[in-house]
C-alpha cells in the first residue's frame, strides 16, 4: 500500500467499514423483506455517510490530535485538512443521493442521519450529549435498512439494541485518549452482557407476527390471511378452519435461524467482554483503546445476530463473515 492510499485508509477507518453494511441488512431483515436492490442503495448510502463521519470526525478534531495523536494523518501532514473536509462533503452528498434512489421513506432517514453525523463531528461530541447522538446515528442506520421497504416501525426494536451498544463504546471512547476511566468499560462490560442475554430472549418482526418471511416473487412478507381469498367459500367455519391451518405453519413451525442467534450472541460477547475487562483492572490508554476496537469490531456479530432473530439466516452469516475481513484489516490500519 502506498503511503498516500495509506494515509486516507487511516483517515478512514478501513477496518471499521466492516460494521457498516450489517447495519442495513439488520434493518431489512427486522422489516421481513428481502434484500434486493434498494437495500444495495441503502448500504452505499450507509457506507458514504459513515466514512464522510470519518473524514468530519478527524478535521474537527485535528487541533486537539496535534497533541494527543500526533501520528494521525492531518496532525501528521499526510493529508491536508482541506481534503479531509471535501472528502466529508462529497461523500456526504452521495449517500444523500444513493438514498434517494432507493425512495423517499430511505432518504427520510439518510437526511436526519446526515446532520447527526455533522452534528456529532462539529458540536456534539464533546458535550455529554455525545455518546446519545453516536448512538442515535447508528439507530438510525439500522432504520435506514427498513425503510427500502417503508416499514421502520418493525426494525424499532433491533435499533435500539444496536444503538445501545453504540452508546457504550462511545462512551469509553471518550478516555482512550488519556485513559484513568473504570467506570466506563465497566458499564460497557454490563450492557454488553445485558444485550448478548436479551438477543435470543425476543425474536424479530415476522417471528412475533408469525409471517413466514419473503416471497421471492415479490420481496414482500407473504401473510397468512392470503390462504382466505384463495379458499372456497363454503361458509364460515370452514373458511376459519383453512385460514387456522394456513397460519400455523408460519407461527409454530421450527425456525432454523432459531439456533444461530445464541451462538451469535456468544460471539458479540466473547469478542467485547474480555477486553472491556482488563481496561477495567487498569483503564490506561492503551488498554482502553483496545477495549474501543474491540467494542467496535463486536459490532458485527452484534448485527448478524439482529439479523438472525429476525429469520434471515442467510443475512446474518454475510454480516458475521465480515468480521474475519475486519480483524485482518485492523492489523495492518487502526480501527479507532
Amino acid at each position: 500500500m502506498s503511503p498516500r492510499l495509506r494515509a486516507w485508509a487511516e483517515l478512514l477507518r478501513l477496518p471499521a467499514l466492516c460494521t457498516v453494511p450489517g447495519d442495513v441488512l439488520a434493518g431489512a431483515a427486522a422489516a421481513g423483506v428481502r434484500p434486493g436492490r434498494r437495500t444495495l442503495l441503502a448500504v452505499g448510502a450507509s457506507v458514504c455517510l459513515y466514512e464522510a463521519g470519518m473524514a468530519l470526525n478527524d478535521w474537527a478534531d485535528r487541533a486537539e490530535d496535534a497533541v494527543d495523536r500526533p501520528h494521525r494523518p492531518l496532525p501528521s501532514g499526510r493529508v491536508r485538512p482541506a481534503a479531509a473536509l471535501t472528502a466529508a462533503g462529497a461523500l456526504t452528498a452521495a449517500g444523500l443521493g444513493l438514498a434517494a434512489r432507493a425512495g423517499r421513506p430511505a432518504l427520510t432517514v439518510a437526511a436526519p442521519l446526515a446532520a447527526t453525523v455533522w452534528a456529532y463531528d462539529l458540536a456534539l461530541k464533546h458535550t455529554p450529549v455525545g455518546p446519545a447522538a453516536m448512538a442515535a446515528a447508528r439507530a438510525l442506520d439500522l432504520l435506514l435498512g427498513a425503510a427500502t421497504a417503508g416499514r421502520t416501525r418493525a426494525a424499532l426494536p433491533s435499533a435500539a439494541l444496536l444503538g445501545a451498544h453504540t452508546l457504550a463504546v462511545t462512551t469509553v471512547s471518550r478516555t482512550e485518549a488519556r485513559g484513568g476511566n473504570a467506570v466506563a468499560p465497566l458499564a460497557a462490560l454490563a450492557a454488553t452482557a445485558l444485550l448478548a442475554h436479551r438477543l435470543p430472549a425476543a425474536r424479530g418482526a415476522a417471528a412475533t407476527r408469525g409471517l413466514p418471511g419473503p416471497t421471492p416473487a415479490t420481496g414482500t412478507a407473504a401473510h397468512p390471511t392470503t390462504a382466505r381469498t384463495r379458499a372456497p367459500a363454503a361458509g364460515p367455519a370452514r373458511t376459519r378452519t383453512r385460514t387456522r391451518h394456513a397460519a400455523a405453519p408460519a407461527a409454530f413451525a421450527p425456525r432454523p435461524a432459531d439456533a444461530l442467534v445464541p451462538a451469535l450472541a456468544a460471539l458479540y460477547a466473547l469478542t467485547a467482554a474480555r477486553p472491556y475487562a482488563h481496561a477495567v483492572l487498569n483503564p490506561s490508554p492503551q488498554l482502553t483503546q483496545r477495549a474501543v476496537g474491540a467494542g467496535i469490531r463486536a459490532t458485527v456479530p452484534l448485527q448478524a445476530a439482529l439479523a438472525a432473530r429476525s429469520g434471515a439466516r442467510a443475512g446474518a452469516l454475510l454480516v458475521a463473515a465480515l468480521a474475519p475481513l475486519g480483524a485482518r484489516l485492523a492489523r495492518k490500519v487502526s480501527i479507532t
